[in-house]
């Protein structure tokens, strides 16, 4: 297949947004000017253009389509369209490159989060028969999973607030990030729990944004960038979507695709950053273990989902924000993590390499 890299990325702001509509335009349009603009490249370009996002975030059938306004109407597009966060969006878009079908393509996502209550709109995704019609949120059913994880002594409150302090304090140099600053792990727990024995600083703030990132093959992602992020590997794992079908603190091995066991020791090799989706604390902790990830790796320097989680651009900007620490040379290899569904239900990983 053809070599495919991530060549550029940019993401918005993550913050509530009072003058964005759900159709997102206004989200995109700065950030597809910033990403053209780094690599040189114009909308005519692009061979490919793939979109995630959600009617159900969005309250209307085919809401993505108003976002196709952020891309324009000429020159004609080839252009596609994914139900789930934009990283998935950018494994369709990974496909028709490696497939030869493109050489240069556009992945995208945007969510606005604060158009509605978020905790009520996730109850959706879970199983329609048993669960979901008692409407439990979202923070609810993750407190479930993190009161199971201190049982079995995984982790402590303090654990996780200690996650929590380090992501806040990462994400100073984040622009983007809606949360950030130092804090100490004495005063997070001095904190009211929001869902016992979750706090504030244990859940993602609910804030609107967009991600973006474009990939090119071989010659051209040469041309296009310095030091492109080489995609090595793309590993995706689906769970039941029935929350008591399944032990909710194993997760399955996350390695590239193929691999038997933890991806530390399937065939994953070290990794210098790991970008992961963690919208919980305690989520931080499982995909660790789930990942093979030791002490050395450096872990959400973005601060990751817990200072920012746009629904359906959260996961993308985590490949992306793993691909930038690539293409800028701070790291040789990267890991990118996305999930989707409830508790950890889905889980995408991309791999990256600079040569």
């Amino acid at each position: 297949m053809t070599e495919v890299a991530i060549v550029g990325f940019a993401q918005s702001p993550c913050r509530v947004r009072e003058d964005a509509t759900t159709g997102g335009v206004e989200m995109l349009v700065p950030i597809f000017a910033e990403a053209f603009g780094a690599t040189g490249l114009t909308k005519a370009d692009i061979g490919f253009w793939c979109s995630g996002s959600s009617d159900y975030l969005a309250g209307r059938a085919f809401s993505f389509v108003q976002a196709v306004d952020a891309i324009g109407a000429v020159p004609p597009i080839m252009e596609s369209h994914v139900e789930m966060d934009g990283a998935w969006a950018l494994y369709e878009a990974w496909v028709k490159i490696a497939c030869g079908e493109a050489e240069v393509a556009l992945a995208y996502g945007f969510g606005k989060s604060s158009g509605a209550e978020l905790r009520r709109v996730l109850a959706l995704q879970l199983d329609p028969y048993l669960v979901a019609p008692l409407w439990p949120d979202s923070v609810s059913v993750a407190a479930l999973q993190a009161r199971l994880g201190i049982e079995a002594g995984l982790w402590t409150e303090k654990d996780l607030a200690g996650v929590a302090a380090r992501c806040r304090a990462a994400a100073v140099s984040n622009p983007a990030a809606q949360v950030s600053g130092d804090v100490a792990i004495e005063e997070l727990l001095s904190r009211p729990y929001v869902a016992d024995p979750l706090r504030a600083h244990d859940c993602a703030p609910v804030g609107d944004g967009a991600a973006v990132v474009i990939l090119a093959a071989g010659e051209r992602a040469r041309e296009l960038c310095a030091r492109p992020a080489w995609i090595t590997s793309f590993g995706h794992r689906i769970e039941s979507g029935s929350i008591g079908a399944r032990d909710l603190l194993a997760l399955p091995p996350l390695g590239p695709a193929g691999s038997a066991g933890p991806a530390g020791s399937a065939g994953l090799g070290r990794v210098d950053v790991a970008e992961l989706h963690a919208p919980f604390t305690h989520q931080e902790i499982l995909l660790r273990q789930a990942l093979g990830l030791g002490d050395d790796v450096e872990v959400n320097p973005s601060g990751g989902a817990l200072c920012g989680n746009p629904m359906f651009a959260a996961g993308l900007a985590r490949i992306g924000c793993a691909a930038e620490a690539v293409m800028s040379g701070r790291a040789e290899r990267a890991l990118g993590h996305a999930t989707s569904g409830p508790l950890l239900q889905q889980n995408l990983v991309c791999v990256m390499e600079g040569k």
